[in-house]
């Protein structure tokens, strides 16, 4: 069983999520992370008020949870021509994906955290990934994860490993994941303090949390909620990558 977990972290609610999963399974935990120009920017300074919950919510969790990584990939977002990293309206595309999509985002998250990862001596990367409810980047595709934690291990001799806990859940049952994990106080947590609108709105709380209700994060969000509020959804809590 590893002992030590580095979590991709960004303070919406899939990533507090597996924030809270790693917690309940790892001696160690650090969180990681990363300001690449995004428009929902707001999220970043979500990130340490909701560690800080956190610890609150769980004695256990406070001793585990430690140190908290925010690196600059701004670079990122000055190549990239989406509606994540520019003004402009979110559509889709002709290739079938959405404009939201960041070409390589993920990829270089996981590389950049699999080499901090290294240094500091941790061997799992937890990430928030999944192809259940999701809008199709192929970047959060389980044979994606699967190609690039092989290339990891071979480029760095390492056993380092990917976890992704979400893959194979809908937004209902990450809703039921957090319950399970930390009771309602988690859930509530999640709903009122973690961001997932793409255009950053902060306004109004719905029972979902808060955000615009119209863009494709938010419609998964809050359609999720209103499933796991009504006791409907499709999970498998088992997954993952690799053993860890």
């Amino acid at each position: 069983m590893s002992s030590s977990a580095l979590v991709l972290f960004s303070g919406g609610q899939d990533s507090t999520t597996c924030l809270a999963w790693a917690l309940s399974r790892y001696a160690r935990v650090e969180t990681l992370g990363f300001d690449y120009g995004q428009r929902h920017s707001v999220e970043l300074s979500l990130r340490l008020p909701l560690l800080s919950s956190l610890r609150d919510l769980n004695a256990e969790w406070h001793q585990r949870l430690g140190e908290d990584h925010l690196l600059d990939l701004s670079l990122l977002g000055k190549i990239s021509d989406t509606a994540l990293t520019r003004d402009t309206a979110i559509a889709m595309q002709a290739n079938g994906l959405p404009n939201t999509f960041v070409p390589g985002r993920n990829l270089l998250f996981i590389t950049i955290a699999a080499a901090l990862a290294y240094r500091r001596g941790i061997d799992v990367i937890v990430g928030g990934m999944c192809e259940t409810d999701y809008s199709g980047y192929p970047d959060c595709r389980d044979e994606s994860l699967r190609a690039l934690e092989s290339a990891l291990q071979l480029g760095m001799a390492t056993t380092l490993s990917l976890r992704t806990p979400l893959m194979w859940l809908n937004k209902a049952a990450t809703w039921q994941l957090a319950q399970d994990l930390g009771g309602e106080p988690l859930v509530a947590l999640i709903r009122t303090d973690t961001h997932t609108c793409y255009l950053g709105e902060r306004g109004l709380l719905h029972d979902w949390g808060h955000g615009c209700g119209t863009c494709p994060a938010c419609e998964l969000r809050a359609n999720g909620y209103r499933e796991y509020a009504a006791g409907i959804s499709t999970k498998d809590t088992g997954s993952r990558l690799s053993p860890g």
